[in-house]
This record gives C-alpha cells, sequence and structure tokens, in this order.
C-alpha cells in the first residue's frame, strides 16, 4: 500500500509517500519525499495555484492509495492557521480530484503513533520518523518528516480501520 503524507502550509508543505511492506510488520519504506513551496510575495490565490499543480503532479505520478493530511489546528495564531488551512483545501482538492481516500489526523494523534507519546517534540518525531523508515540522517525540513510521519500513521492505522469497516458491516 502506498500512502501519500501531506504536512499543509503556505509556504512550505512537506509531502512523503510510503510504502508498507505487506506481511511485514512496521516495514515502511518511503519512495519520495519533499516539500512543496511558494513565493512569499505573490498573493495567496497565485500560492494556492503553485502548491495545487505540484502536490497534483505528484498525485498523478505516484498514484498513491490514500492521502494522509495533518488536521488544521490552532491556539494563538488565526493567521497562521488560515494559511494552513488553504494549503490543506488544495490537498483535499487534489486527492478528490483523483479519486484518491482521505484521512485526516492531528498532530497529538500522528506524534502518539510514531513516537508513542502524544506530546513528544519535533526533534524525538523527526527521530523516530527517521528510525522507522530507516534512514541514517532525519529527513529536513521538519514539514518533511511530519509529511512521512502522517504516511506511517495512516499505514498504521489501516488494520484499524479495516475492523472497524467489517465490525460496521456486520451490524447491518
Amino acid at each position: 500500500m502506498f500512502t501519500l503524507g501531506i504536512d499543509p502550509g503556505l509556504t512550505r508543505c512537506g509531502y512523503g509517500l510510503v510504502r508498507s511492506t505487506p506481511n511485514k510488520r512496521n516495514s515502511w519504506n518511503v519512495l519520495k519525499a519533499g516539500i512543496v513551496t511558494s513565493d512569499r510575495t505573490d498573493a495567496v490565490p497565485l500560492r494556492l495555484k503553485d502548491i495545487y499543480r505540484e502536490l497534483d503532479q505528484i498525485v498523478r505520478e505516484t498514484r498513491p492509495d490514500a492521502l494522509a493530511v495533518e488536521k488544521v489546528f490552532f491556539k494563538v495564531n488565526v493567521k497562521t492557521a488560515m494559511a494552513v488551512g488553504q494549503a490543506s483545501g488544495v490537498a483535499l482538492l487534489v486527492a478528490a480530484q483523483n479519486n484518491v481516500p482521505v484521512y485526516q489526523y492531528g498532530a497529538t494523534e500522528v506524534k502518539q503513533a510514531i513516537v508513542g507519546y502524544g506530546q513528544a517534540t519535533k526533534v524525538q518525531m523527526q527521530s523516530m520518523v527517521a528510525k522507522l523508515v530507516g534512514l541514517d540522517s532525519i529527513p529536513g525540513p521538519p514539514d518533511v518528516a511530519d509529511a512521512i510521519g502522517l504516511a506511517i500513521t495512516h499505514l498504521i492505522m489501516v488494520p484499524y480501520l479495516k475492523s472497524v469497516n467489517k465490525a460496521l458491516e456486520a451490524l447491518n
């Protein structure tokens, strides 16, 4: 199974395509990862258009089975939350236009799945992501590690989601 993790952002949008190896528990390989950037001096619509074009190209090239996108959450900075929300909307649109199912996970859920602790630090997350995918160094910038972590979180969740769906079908 191929999952494309997206860590949305207006300036830097991280992505990571991760493959799980069937019948091998906790075996993940990063096939492609990086960031999509937009020019801070451009108007927001143009920046979103740039993000759309690049994400659409990545999805068309890689044909993921699922997209795992970080849920938008903010505590204080509404301006940042709006920008992240706009970039997130672009990722959701790309998925819909390419018929790729979308799953959204909050930062705490990702930290819990990857590190085992929902309040893990960025460094702990990046280190564990590198270990889980067998990288010698931490993938950077942090948006890339976060995107890979999102993809792994979804791959961890797939068996659970399948069992829930099976249980729901049995009820009907």
